[in-house]
């Protein structure tokens, strides 16, 4: 068998589980191509930055906060933590259930400092990322994996494995193209994935609220989070709504206007002003229903193999497990 470090392998996906597989792969010598469509690593980790008359605003838009569990995300976040690039974040947390408030549970809550994506970017530093690359297909030629990318065309470097770290729909799209009848596929095509509207709001002062985070229920919100009030950030007063699975299915191909106003209203009614600007966003592939627990999906004789939050419960650190998982699959493999 030839050494890792002649085999290569192509990560798709550079959000949590893709960045965490590749570098536990890069890791045991494994040459690791990540390819990712947007600008940047980060999935839904992420951060909106803007300036509104001069007065700079950032907010996170994605996964609002992670908590640890596992003994190796825990060892993991702790090394995040070490570096700088993430703080224990301890809110004044409430749950809103019409006219009844209530204090959340509380435990260890975790964010990216300054911002969400600082974890990714840290992870990413040693990994070869290939970012503004979308890949609309795979080939299967005389025993490798080729790649067509829809910025840049047939990739050139042919791959012994290729790994999908994307949204089961998406995934779903690429392999049935040259694995139909794999069991991956089917678990792909019969995911059920759920949209998110998600509202940045500016404010020109801070507001006086009793809480800081707040989860909701029977409201088209399900969370509402003052981001000013996580360590490290500066800038405008800024607060985050994200409107429940349900209204954001039911509303998912609204205007950004007409959703804006929704939720915006819905705030006022929580005792929240109205914002001096505002910024929407729409997450097509939020969360699943049901809830997953496969971990990651490998198909060693193919080479080929699926992770992400979506097949392991849906959290920030369910995605760092997928990923850690289907690599240590693959290196279990006599690829």
């Amino acid at each position: 068998m030839n050494k890792p470090s002649n085999r290569r392998i192509a990560v798709i996906g550079a959000g949590l589980a893709g960045l965490s597989c590749a570098a536990v792969l890069q890791q045991a010598g494994f040459t690791v191509s990540v390819f990712e469509k947007s600008r940047g690593a980060g999935g839904r980790m992420s951060t909106r930055r803007g300036n509104d008359d001069n007065a700079p605003w950032q907010c996170d838009h994605g996964a609002q906060y992670f908590t640890a569990h596992d003994p190796a995300f825990q060892a993991e976040v702790a090394r995040w933590c070490e570096a700088g690039v993430a703080a224990l974040w301890a809110p004044r947390l409430k749950i809103l259930d019409g006219e009844i408030e209530r204090d959340a549970e509380q435990k260890q809550r975790y964010v990216g400092v300054p911002r969400m994506t600082s974890p990714i970017h840290f992870l990413a530093e040693k990994i070869a990322l290939s970012s503004q690359s979308t890949i609309k297909q795979l080939q299967r030629d005389e025993g490798s994996w080729r790649l067509v990318s829809a910025e840049h065309g047939l990739i050139e470097t042919r791959f012994d494995a290729v790994l999908l770290a994307i949204p089961a729909p998406q995934a779903d799209v690429l392999l049935q193209s040259v694995a139909p009848s794999l069991a991956l596929t089917a678990i792909a095509k019969a995911t059920n994935m759920r949209g998110c509207w998600t509202l940045m709001l500016q404010f020109t002062s801070p507001i006086l609220l009793s809480f800081d985070a707040a989860f909701v229920h029977n409201n088209p919100l399900s969370w509402i989070a003052r981001d000013s009030s996580k360590p490290g950030r500066a800038g405008l007063e800024s607060w985050v709504l994200q409107a429940s699975p349900e209204w954001s299915d039911a509303h998912l191909e609204d205007t950004a206007d007409n959703v804006a106003a929704a939720l915006i209203s819905a705030f006022v009614t929580l005792g929240g002003p109205t914002p001096s600007t505002w910024t929407a966003h729409r997450w097509r592939y939020a969360s699943t229903e049901p809830t997953q627990q496969r971990g990651c999906v490998w198909d060693a004789e193919l080479g080929v193999g699926v992770c992400g939050d979506w097949l392991n419960g849906g959290k920030v650190e369910s995605a760092w497990l997928s990923g850690r998982a289907l690599a240590q699959q693959l290196l279990a493999t006599n690829l």
